[in-house]
């Protein structure tokens, strides 16, 4: 999850009609671009809630970036502790590890170094490379309790580049709420969280990208209350590479709806690594999940509660 400094930021407010506004602003964020729409009765209410929601946004990243030095995380990976945790970190990590629990180690936050090494080699670390720096990576080996985390090997460090984004959109959805505003989209790259209606009346509808055509969709999925988030081979970090070895047999794209982004995102990272038996039963036995899996040549496999909307107008991809 990088973190970009605020920089230019395109804002629109349209009148939709007598009784509505529709505002959307648009921000590069977390290595991305982050949308907010939101639609209520008056235009500049909805325009300081958002406002509102990117400057909870910018908090978070300052306390869950890898990427900042001055952030409680990266004090985390340098020193191999942190006292007195924010309560913010303490949860997404503490949720992080159920989440290796749960997917038997598929998803597993303490990756860093083998981040770290594919990036530094441009992706291609030879094999005693690889082996050595594995040594290092293991759930198992962080220690958390209400006061202190540490972690055990000297050399591990942890990414949340596979939940943090879900949670701060998660957390940016609620400070919506909090703000008076029900209907919104936000979209951080993917991570999708949602409430009430487009100005139409209509829900809101993401499309799911085609991993075999980047300009079309394999199926759309419409939200009123909930979130979506995907994992792909066009995603450019190299966390999705790691945990499950399939022999070259990733799909091309899985796509989590969920409750929340958080769980939606890690599920999708644990999904798109896991053997797929074993991750379609996960995902099949977890409360409010649903699941698409295309391959790279556009074949689909979808959980029997997968709901498609391909005959509405997609909003946001």
């Amino acid at each position: 999850m990088q973190r970009v400094e605020p920089a230019s930021a395109a804002c629109e407010s349209t009148r939709v009609d007598r009784d509505s506004y529709r505002v959307c602003l648009v921000r590069p964020a977390m290595g991305t671009l982050v949308s907010v729409v939101a639609v209520h009765p008056s235009g500049a209410r909805a325009e300081e809630a958002i406002e509102t929601v990117f400057a909870e946004m910018d908090r978070l990243i300052g306390l869950l970036s890898r990427h900042d030095a001055a952030s409680p995380l990266a004090h985390l990976n340098g020193t191999g502790w942190l006292n007195d945790p924010p309560p913010e970190l303490a949860m997404v990590l503490g949720q992080s590890l159920l989440y290796h629990q749960w997917t038997g180690g598929a998803f597993d936050v303490t990756v860093k170094p083998l981040v770290d090494l594919f990036e530094a080699s441009a992706g291609t670390p030879t094999p005693a490379e690889r082996a050595e720096v594995a040594e290092l990576v293991g759930a198992e080996h962080v220690e958390m309790s209400r006061r202190r985390i540490s972690l055990k090997r000297s050399g591990m460090g942890i990414t949340l580049d596979g939940i943090a984004k879900g949670y701060i959109v998660d957390q940016m959805a609620e400070a919506m709420t909090r703000r008076g505003v029900l209907s919104f989209l936000v979209n951080a790259g993917g991570d999708i969280r949602a409430s009430g209606h487009r100005e139409d009346g209509c829900p809101w509808t993401v499309g799911v990208r085609d991993p075999s055509n980047p300009n079309a969709f394999s199926d759309v999925v419409s939200l009123t209350d909930g979130a979506v988030a995907s994992s792909g081979n066009y995603e450019k970090d190299y966390e999705h590479l790691f945990a499950t070895t399939r022999d070259g047999a990733n799909p091309g794209n899985v796509c989590v709806r969920a409750e929340s982004a958080m769980a939606a995102d890690a599920l999708a990272t644990a999904l798109f690594v896991m053997p797929p038996d074993v991750g379609r039963r996960l995902a099949g036995s977890t409360p409010g999940c649903e699941y698409l899996v295309v391959d790279g040549q556009g074949d689909s496999v979808s959980s029997p509660g997968w709901t498609s909307a391909r005959d509405q107008v997609v909003e946001h991809a």
